[in-house]
């Protein structure tokens, strides 16, 4: 049950930045009293289908590849909130979002939360942090919670910046995202000079910022991050006659939830073919930069002979739609948005284990704490995956515990939605409901028949989806946390527009709102003081709402 052997050559012909060293096969190890090493690379808005067919046409991605060939691909990896605080909470806890009350970018974990890198620190193990964390309560734009706090008003409001490709004119440069490689020489620094010559094992993590798409310079607080940004150099990585135009519904046929979230992120208007596929393509090529990223974590490891008593893993927030459903961004339960990539190698790691079970990210948890030696806490969410990556795999799912569900949820309750959103993937099915099962209609998707989720089958197949209904209830009571969101934003908001007092108007109309809002502010101002009076709203039980006039005239208008 180890990796097979691999020489220098074959793990040169895999990585862009790696020196020609020798490298010996990561052993067997049959002590379980031997401690190892980890390095999680967690990256920012990663496509997990990208690691997950056999040969990726699309960009070349030689560091992710030698990790799936020499260690576990999870084919069906899902993260359990697509958004960046929400999924990394759920990731560093090791429970749902609901469980530990992580409603949006504004609102996880509590600064103190305790972390399993916090308990495997406890054990004895050297612990170490950088880049990218975006855990805990407080951070983020203004924009960003008061576009949270406010989606059950009454209003259609854009949020985001329309997204851009754009090309650096360097043709040579690499270090694009310059934070991602500061931390990374930080990283491989530390590896190199502490971990290299201390017999203390240890954990290390490093977050990315890469892929996500920049800030834009043209759109109020915090500039709206909606520019796809690479040079040539990246670009060149990219097939760009494979990159497909994704198909989408008619404005009017789209799913309510879509198309508010498709308004909000400024994606209704025109897209000529061509900036839909430099859009694509210049994120893919973003996606090769972060994998040059994680070839020099790779080289470190290489360089210092640790890499054979190291587990590396690579994993993301979120993923990244690319124009797919007339969306950008993530705040989707679409398989661009939710799927992320997983892979892990280290010992007794199957290579070329191609895993199809459904694991999610409070997976990790678990599994950083079996690695450690360290007991699992009963009222963990997830379940550790080094029985499935150990374990002979011929892309199907891998017989497990009773214990061990082989499901996911994911949930949704931030910015440009405007309803909780809930999603059980289950087998081949994909079961997605919204704030209280009844003010939208839900949607339930084949991914493997309809890998594109064009089609809701969900009147189709009601036995299907009373099932799934049945399972999503006994995991959790959407209804009573859509209530409870609901309640969170509206005293959220009420005790920020006390706060701001008469600045109110000019504090909000400064807001990614502008473009928007500046056209009709007493109206607005209107439809969120009714909102804020009227507990019911015409709503069900306060927890979302039927498309409203202005919504509809807006649809028919397209």
């Amino acid at each position: 049950m180890s990796s097979a052997p691999w020489s220098s050559a074959a793990f040169l012909s895999f990585l862009f930045f790696l020196p020609a060293v020798d490298t010996n096969p990561i052993p067997p190890v049959h002590n379980s009293s031997v401690r190892h090493n980890v390095v999680i690379v967690m990256s920012d808005a990663f496509d997990g289908r990208l690691t997950v067919a056999p040969e990726n046409h699309l960009v070349d991605l030689p560091n992710l590849n030698f990790l799936k060939q020499h260690g576990a691909v999870f084919l069906n990896a899902y993260t359990n909130s697509p958004i960046c605080c929400p999924s990394r909470a759920a990731m560093w806890s090791g429970l749902f979002p609901h469980l530990t009350k992580s409603w949006n970018n504004y609102k996880c974990l509590d600064p103190d939360y305790p972390t399993w890198m916090d308990l495997v620190k406890q054990k004895g193990y050297v612990t170490q942090k950088f880049g990218k964390q975006d855990y805990k309560s407080g951070s983020h734009s203004l924009s960003n919670r008061v576009e949270a706090w406010t989606r059950d008003v009454q209003f259609l409001l854009r949020q985001e910046g329309r997204p851009v490709a754009s090309l650096v004119a360097n043709k040579t440069q690499t270090r694009i995202m310059k934070e991602d490689w500061k931390n990374v020489d930080l990283a491989t620094g530390w590896l190199r000079k502490q971990a290299a010559s201390s017999s203390q094992p240890f954990f290390l993590y490093l977050g990315l910022n890469l892929p996500h798409p920049y800030p834009s310079v043209n759109m109020g607080e915090n500039f709206g991050a909606s520019t796809f940004l690479t040079s040539p150099y990246w670009l060149q990585r990219v097939s760009y006659q494979d990159v497909t135009i994704p198909k989408w519904l008619p404005l009017k046929a789209m799913h309510p939830v879509d198309y508010y979230s498709s308004y909000s992120k400024n994606c209704t208007g025109n897209f000529t073919s061509q900036e839909i596929r430099d859009i694509r393509a210049y994120y893919y090529a973003m996606c090769a930069e972060t994998d040059a990223i994680m070839g020099e974590v790779i080289s470190a490891l290489v360089d210092t002979g640790l890499l054979n008593t190291t587990y590396v893993l690579f994993t993301s927030d979120h993923g990244e739609l690319a124009m797919e459903h007339r969306q950008f961004y993530k705040m989707s339960m679409y398989e661009g948005s939710s799927h992320i990539p997983l892979l892990i190698m280290g010992p007794n790691i199957q290579s070329g284990n191609r895993i199809s079970n459904i694991v999610s990210l409070v997976d990790l948890y678990p599994t950083m704490l079996e690695i450690a030696g360290v007991s699992t806490p009963e009222h963990i969410s997830g379940f550790s995956l080094l029985p499935l990556s150990c374990a002979s795999s011929n892309n199907d799912i891998i017989p497990g515990s009773e214990l061990r569900p082989n499901w996911a949820l994911s949930q949704f309750h931030g910015a440009d939605a405007n309803a909780s959103t809930y999603m059980l993937r289950e087998n081949d099915w994909k079961f997605i409901v919204y704030s209280d099962g009844g003010s939208f209609p839900p949607q339930l998707f084949d991914v493997l028949k309809d890998p594109e989720e064009l089609n809701n089958v969900a009147a189709q197949f009601p036995k299907i989806v009373r099932s799934m209904e049945k399972k999503l209830r006994s995991i959790l009571d959407y209804k009573k946390v859509s209530a409870v969101v609901h309640q969170y934003n509206k005293e959220s908001f009420a005790s920020w527009k006390e706060s701001v007092g008469s600045n109110y108007t000019k504090v909000i109309s400064n807001l990614r709102w502008h473009l928007d809002w500046s056209l009709k502010p007493k109206t607005y101002e209107l439809a969120i003081d009714r909102w804020l009076k009227n507990e019911s709203n015409g709503i069900s039980k306060g927890t979302g709402y039927m498309p409203h006039k202005l919504f509809n005239e807006k649809r028919k208008a397209r």
